[in-house]
């Protein structure tokens, strides 16, 4: 049995929230479930199933939105920020550092993650004539292999050497994984056990994040920062400590509270939308959002200076970084509400990060060659379950389908139908898809499960 999940976002809580523990305990009663009906086989039999894999296929842990990167000021000997060069000493030291933080704001969330490994949550009954027996009382445990890919947002966990080798041992304890210390893999052939599950239940995936530039640097690979990144850590992470060390306790409640969920907010470039909503709705002061407005500037203009930023921007293309630009140079002499439009803009004649993946799983090689069944990707927090070709005769045994994996997170987010009306809605959402081999489950090759709750 095969169960995927990604992005579950677990975070160190400066910067936005993660999703309770309640639905790491819910998961883990469900994979009980899912485990007991896996082990009647397709003879109709009941035999035990004595080993799942469990993949985490990025976005795990959320080491890049933390206020603890800002610590250091441009300029002064301790700035150190995601896309500062790893080697220094003390980048590996600034990363355990969020990462313990991480670990100790989520203790029953990775615990429970940990229990599932060393065999103390999901006991099955034994087998007697072909069946279970429910009265004997002994429980056998299957054996679950909890295996970590990386995506966008823990990227640094992929990158080689000793100190990080040290920082994902510290992982693997914490959460019982069964990665090595030196591998956690962006793509399954980067580490073979992983790509033997895979093959098993024929399916392929990683995290996505390949397919949005925003997040993604083509030219680079995945061991480099990107302008996600300083966008995160310079606007979205920055904004609510500048306003709150500017306003200290001046601020309505309700506007702090909610400036410390942008990272919560989906399109990440809809955050002037968000803040502009928030001041309209708790305060209704026009003074109150010139202030606001002139910390946004100075954020914004702080954010274009970066030199990570300068100089990925492309000369003779209009791109990203001149869009961006675009947005902050007129802002100085307008309002919210023509940021707001300029956004929407960049969103959509930029902005790669569409809701669909899709079309990019039809130019996979392993569903070309027909390798894989199933095509999954993770990233875009969009559940999906898109058909893509099928052989032979009706039922179309040997059909072939894309999946996303969805997220576990905590969302406001924008409204579709008129996105200048600054409409967010509020919920938690959690997924995971489940595969199962020839013999598992009674010859069912797949089910996947969705929820959301306010």
């Amino acid at each position: 049995m095969l169960i995927i999940v990604s992005d579950i976002h677990l975070g160190d809580e400066t910067c936005g929230k993660s999703i309770s523990p309640n639905a790491f305990a819910l998961f883990s009663e469900r994979l009980g479930e899912l485990a007991y009906h896996a082990s009647f086989r397709s003879d109709g039999q009941y035999k035990p199933v004595e080993k799942i894999d469990l993949v985490l296929m990025g976005d795990i842990l959320d080491p890049l939105h933390s206020s603890l990167w800002l610590d250091g000021k441009p300029g002064s000997a301790d700035y150190l920020r995601p896309w500062s060069d790893p080697s220094n000493p003390r980048y590996a030291a600034k990363l355990q550092q969020v990462t313990r933080a991480i670990l100790r704001e989520n203790q029953l969330s990775v615990g429970m993650l940990k229990r599932l490994a060393i065999e103390e949550i999901i006991r099955l009954p034994p087998a007697l004539k072909g069946a279970p027996d429910s009265d004997s009382r002994e429980r056998i445990p299957p054996r679950v292999n909890i295996h970590y890919m990386i995506g966008n947002h823990d990227w640094f966990y992929h990158l080689p050497g000793k100190d990080f080798d040290a920082i994902r041992q510290e992982l693997i304890d914490a959460m019982g994984l069964s990665n090595p210390a030196n591998n956690f893999p962006w793509e399954i052939s980067e580490h073979e056990p992983l790509q033997d599950v895979f093959a098993r239940y024929k399916v392929y995936g990683h995290h996505g994040d390949k397919y949005d530039r925003f997040n993604y640097d083509r030219e680079r690979g995945r061991d480099f920062g990107t302008l996600g990144d300083v966008f995160a850590v310079e606007v979205l992470n920055r904004y609510p400590v500048a306003v709150a060390e500017q306003f200290g306790d001046e601020l309505p409640q309700a506007i702090v509270s909610s400036l410390r969920m942008l990272t919560n907010v989906r399109p990440a470039l809809a955050t002037s939308l968000w803040i502009t909503g928030q001041i309209r709705q708790h305060a209704g002061s026009s003074a109150l959002e010139k202030k606001l407005k002139k910390i946004w500037d100075q954020v914004s203009e702080e954010f274009l200076q970066v030199d990570f930023v300068r100089e990925a921007d492309k000369a003779f293309q209009f791109d990203l970084v001149d869009a961006m630009e675009l947005v902050v140079k007129v802002s100085k002499k307008a309002s919210f509400k023509t940021i707001n439009d300029l956004m929407l803009w960049i969103r959509n004649k930029m902005w790669e990060g569409e809701i669909s993946y899709a079309n990019h799983a039809l130019r996979e090689p392993a569903f070309l060659d027909n390798s894989a069944r199933y095509v999954v990707y993770g990233h875009t927090h969009h559940h999906e379950i898109i058909p893509l070709d099928a052989e032979g005769e009706p039922p179309y045994e040997e059909s072939q389908i894309y999946f996303n994996s969805g997220t576990w997170r905590s969302y406001y987010d924008l409204a579709v139908r008129d996105p200048k009306a600054q409409k967010f809605v509020p919920y938690q959402s959690m997924t995971y898809l489940t595969f199962y081999d020839a013999e598992e489950r009674g010859e069912r090759h797949f089910e996947t499960w969705t929820g959301a709750f306010v």
